[in-house]
């Protein structure tokens, strides 16, 4: 067979997220994040389970690098706990919690892995979310701040910058269905999250510029599964479609690479669109230097007139991650050429991509082949993107660690190193030892 070879300089990686590997949410003086009070809120999470201890990644980081650094990573994404930073959210800073975020940073940098930063992973503070949080318009100033003053205490070591993760999670899991913080129900209220999160978006692009970082970056990592129509008839296409445009990267990018939300979506949902939306959209056209691609799954699109945007999703019989998504890694290739053929990004990173296993442990090792077969499948189509012309530099497995999985508490385990959440030991799984032997050869 013949070997696939990568590019020399793609940055191979692992991903991470504050609230769900720190832990000590409220240490050394750190504000309340939605977060916080939704695991606390009872009924919210599985089990009840809360991030109060997560990984214990605040205390023990120092362990998880030289974890990655073993691994070969060159590359960590980590994200930035916002109510560290601003307990309130704005106003008063708490240095503490930036000498958390600045020794991380020098650390990361002494073992040569690159730091890639993402500035919000949904853990808003608390303090905020009192004001309105995402559905109130000040909110894009209150976060170009935060994002303006981290560019300025880290941009000198930190050069690739993420503003938003999973944007349309934040505004339609937690506050559509509410089943993510700050749980909320409400479909105007999440479509002006989506809207304020693209304005705060490009006000911290903006400030980015003009910060003027040597060789800095800053992009958005977006969510997305492959929906394919269930039959070739137009209702189905048109279903399809339309799941593409709301769930996957069209909502976010249309607006910032084109000035507008898409064609199809804006006709379904224009009444739930904050009135005179249109007035903010050149300014949200704002040039950036990368998107951020996370996948996991696929799903077959059916149109079903009861459902909110005309489609529902029917089995097709792939087999499942512990999640219960399909594993689907064609979608992946579908979604990496189809960002590069509608947008045309100066460059892609896959910001994360990775599965959840039932992992046990047997003699001080875990054996996740399936995760491994998951990988391999995934990196086989991201070389294929490559080739037929997607700009893909980089590639973060999620997750680096197994953690707290939001409403899943720690019942689903993503990691490729294993945590035991008794003890906080770590035990490097198969996948992380194949993973580690791949980044050394950089070829299939």
């Amino acid at each position: 067979m013949l070997k696939k070879v990568f590019p020399k300089d793609f940055i191979w990686g692992a991903a991470t997220a504050s609230y769900q590997i720190e832990g000590s949410p409220l240490a050394d003086g750190a504000g309340t994040s939605i977060w916080h009070r939704f695991s606390h809120t009872s009924g919210n999470i599985l089990n009840g389970d809360t991030g109060d201890i997560a990984d214990d990644h605040y205390n023990r980081y120092k362990e998880d690098i030289s974890i990655m650094k073993h691994l070969g990573l060159k590359a960590y994404r980590f994200s930035i706990s916002w109510p560290r930073i601003f307990p309130y959210g704005k106003g008063k800073i708490n240095e503490k919690g930036l000498d958390f975020y600045n020794r991380l940073v020098d650390v990361l940098l002494d073992a040569e892995i690159i730091p890639f930063v993402t500035l919000y992973h949904w853990d808003l503070p608390a303090a905020l979310q009192d004001l309105g949080g995402w559905m109130n318009r000040d909110i894009a100033c209150w976060y170009a701040d935060y994002a303006d003053y981290m560019f300025q205490r880290l941009g000198d070591r930190v050069k690739n910058w993420i503003t938003l993760n999973e944007p349309w999670v934040m505004a339609f899991i937690g506050h559509f269905t509410g089943e993510h913080a700050p749980g909320m129900k409400d479909i105007y209220g999440a479509f002006s999250v989506v809207h304020n999160q693209l304005r705060a978006h490009s006000k911290a692009v903006k400030s980015f510029k003009e910060e003027n970082i040597k060789n800095g970056k800053i992009g958005i990592t977006l969510s997305n599964s492959s929906h394919d129509p269930a039959t070739d008839s137009e209702e189905d296409k048109r279903a399809a479609q339309l799941a593409h445009e709301w769930t996957n990267y069209p909502l976010f990018l249309n607006p910032i690479f084109k000035g507008d939300y898409p064609t199809l979506l804006k006709e379904k949902v224009y009444e739930y669109l904050p009135n005179n939306y249109q007035k903010d959209m050149q300014d949200i056209k704002e040039e950036i230097d990368f998107v951020g691609i996370n996948y996991y799954s696929g799903d077959l699109i059916k149109a079903d007139s009861n459902s909110f945007l005309g489609g529902k999703n029917v089995e097709r019989g792939l087999p499942k991650t512990e999640m219960g998504w399909e594993i689907y890694p064609e979608g992946f290739y579908k979604i990496l050429k189809g960002v590069q053929d509608e947008y045309n990004p100066k460059e892609v990173y896959v910001t994360e991509n990775g599965a959840a296993f039932n992992d046990k442990v047997e003699e001080e090792q875990v054996h996740d082949e399936s995760r491994i077969e998951y990988l391999k499948k995934h990196f086989e189509k991201a070389h294929k993107a490559i080739e037929d012309g997607v700009k893909l530099k980089g590639y973060f497995v999620w997750s680096l660690l197994d953690n707290f999985e939001w409403a899943w508490g720690y019942s689903k385990r993503f990691g490729i190193v294993y945590v035991d959440y008794k003890t906080q030991k770590r035990i490097i799984k198969d996948s992380g030892k194949w993973y580690s032997n791949f980044i050394k050869n950089n070829e299939l």
